[in-house]
This record gives structure tokens, C-alpha cells and sequence, in this order.
């Protein structure tokens, strides 16, 4: 099978690409390559490289292409708030261009990446049936993206989303601004941890590495099973002030957790139980996570001063710099 992955590069999708192809897929990764190519380095010459925008890439990128993963996206909620025009052209109508340029194509499967920051906030435990509640441009981005994507599903165009939880954990495309990650980075630089917030917001995670096998487990799982299909991602559900001592805990360290005033409306539990009927289930967790990000960076296998780590920080500077554009 010849699979494309928008984004491919990235955060996940390096591990993504790297699994494919080492289960012996022919692998297409098309990205902007925004955040450079070292992430994708040993498979560079595995794969097929299309340096482009989903916003103005050809339709011909599409041909012969058996499944799409769609991931290709502006990643978070600060760096989707910096230009809302830019976030809703790039998550919104370019990925929903990606999914009917597959469609005309004649591509078989689609499969997206879309969040559990679609639940916003909710006072029990959402699963796949549960009304969403997106808060902020990325979550809405994501709501729309799908809506789009299910309406083009049919018996010979599989579509698939799936909504992941905050990821965590050791990357080729490292990212220092997701939850585990940042917690071991303040300890590791000022051996103290700061919230935001008052730590009592719940959150859902998942390993970097056990959400890129959901993926695989949708890309291998027959038509019927996963068509028209939500399935939310993840390992477990947790508030931020007890993620703290977890990490601290995984790490045997003693340290100190400064909270702060701000107000963080996202609040959500998620179910993970739909996903594990395709045969996925979590093989890592936010022990090991923590862990294995302390020892990159004790022994300097990461750089935690690379500026492309923060992924606002990274957009704001790109945005500057007039490389990224609302129109694509």
C-alpha cells in the first residue's frame, strides 16, 4: 500500500512515517517542513518527499495514493490563536481540501488527526457519543474539519477520526509545550514546576509512540470497523496537580510547584474503551514518558534550547519572518 501523510515530519508523524515504513509501506510524507527535516533523517531516502502546502499542493500528489493520514496542522492552542485567519485556512479548509482531493483521487481510506480538545469542558466523562464542546480556534477548526470529512464518507471512501489525547514523550521533532514535556523541562532547568492555573483542571494523555500506533492499528483495521468512526485516543485521565507529582514521582525527585491565577476554561475526561474494539491499546506510560525525555536531555540527545520546540514561539517567528501566509 502507498500511504501519504500530511505532516509526516512532525511531532508524531516522524514516528508515524518511521513505523510504516519499517512495516514495509510505501511512504509519501508531504509537509511544509516549517520545523526542518532532521526529524525525518532516517528514512529520508525510504520515503517520497513533497515539500508543500495542503492549502495549494497539486491534486496530482494524490495519484496512486491508497490512504491519507491528515495530520498536516497548525498543533495547539496558543500557536492557533496567534492568527485565527491562519489557523482556519490551514486546520479547517486545507485539511478538508486534503480529504476531497483524496476522494477525487479515488483514494480508498482517509484517516484524520483530530483532538479530545474537542470536549472543551464537561462535567463527566466523554466518549465518542457525547456532545462536543469546542473552546478555542483549534478545538472549533477540528470540529469543523470533520463534519466536512464524514459528509464525503461512503462505501468506497473509509473516513476515520481520530480525536487524541495531550500528547507527551521523546520525539525526532522534539516539542518542550505539551504538559509532560514542559513539567520535566522546568524541573530539569529550575528544579521547580509553574502552572498556570490552579492545577485542578483534568486533562487525558497518551505516549507520542502509543498514538501514532493508533493510527496504524485504523490504517490496518477492515473498512467496516472504522467508517464513519470517532475513537478517542488515550491512556489515562489526570488533573494537573496530581501529573506534577506523577512526573516528579517517576523521576525521584523532590521539587516545588508554583500555581498561578489564570483561569484554563478546558476541563474534560475522556473514555478510551471504543478504540481498544480495533485491537489499540496504550503500551507506555507517563513514568516512562517523563523518563525517557530526563535522560535526553541529561545526556544532550535533545536540545531543549532549539527554538522549534515551542511551537508558538517557533509560528510567531515564522509569521514575522512573512514565511507562513493566511492565503497559503
Amino acid at each position: 500500500m502507498n500511504i501519504l501523510i500530511s505532516g509526516g515530519a512532525g511531532y508524531i508523524g516522524s514516528i508515524l512515517s518511521e513505523e510504516l515504513v519499517r512495516r514495509g509501506y510505501k511512504v509519501t510524507i508531504l509537509d511544509t517542513f516549517f520545523f526542518g527535516e532532521e526529524s525525518i533523517k532516517s528514512i529520508r531516502d525510504q520515503v517520497k518527499i513533497v515539500k508543500g502546502d495542503i492549502r495549494a499542493v497539486s491534486a496530482d500528489v494524490f495519484d496512486g495514493v491508497d490512504a491519507v493520514i491528515n495530520m498536516a496542522a497548525i498543533s495547539n492552542d496558543p500557536a492557533s490563536e496567534l492568527k485565527h485567519g491562519l489557523t482556519e485556512s490551514i486546520n479547517h479548509f486545507g485539511r478538508s481540501r486534503t480529504v476531497e482531493l483524496s476522494k477525487k483521487k479515488g483514494v480508498k481510506k482517509h484517516i484524520l488527526a483530530s483532538s479530545c480538545s474537542i470536549y472543551g469542558f464537561t462535567d463527566g466523562i466523554s466518549d465518542e457519543t457525547s456532545k462536543v464542546n469546542p473552546l478555542t480556534v483549534y478545538a472549533k477548526a477540528n470540529e469543523a474539519l470533520e463534519k466536512d470529512a464524514f459528509a464525503l464518507a461512503d462505501r468506497n471512501f473509509c473516513v476515520t477520526s481520530l480525536r487524541q489525547a495531550t500528547v507527551y514523550g521523546l520525539s525526532p521533532r522534539m516539542r518542550f509545550d505539551l504538559m509532560v514535556n514542559t513539567m520535566v523541562l522546568q524541573i530539569f532547568r529550575d528544579g521547580k514546576i509553574t502552572l498556570l492555573g490552579d492545577g485542578g483542571e483534568y486533562r487525558p494523555f497518551v505516549h507520542v509512540k502509543d498514538t501514532a500506533m493508533a493510527f496504524v492499528n485504523t490504517l490496518e483495521s477492515d473498512d467496516d470497523s472504522v467508517n464513519g468512526e470517532i475513537f478517542n485516543v488515550g491512556e489515562v485521565n489526570m488533573r494537573l496537580d496530581e501529573l506534577t507529582h506523577r512526573v516528579t514521582d517517576a523521576l525521584k525527585l523532590k521539587y516545588r510547584c508554583d500555581f498561578g491565577t489564570m483561569i484554563d476554561k478546558r476541563n474534560y475526561r475522556v473514555s478510551f474503551e471504543k478504540i481498544k474494539k480495533i485491537g489499540w491499546k496504550p503500551e507506555y506510560n507517563i513514568d516512562e514518558g517523563a523518563r525517557e525525555v530526563w535522560r535526553a536531555l541529561k545526556n544532550r540527545s535533545t536540545n531543549p534550547d532549539d527554538p522549534r520546540t515551542i511551537t508558538v514561539k517557533w509560528y510567531k517567528n515564522l509569521i514575522e519572518q512573512n514565511e507562513v501566509k493566511v492565503d497559503g
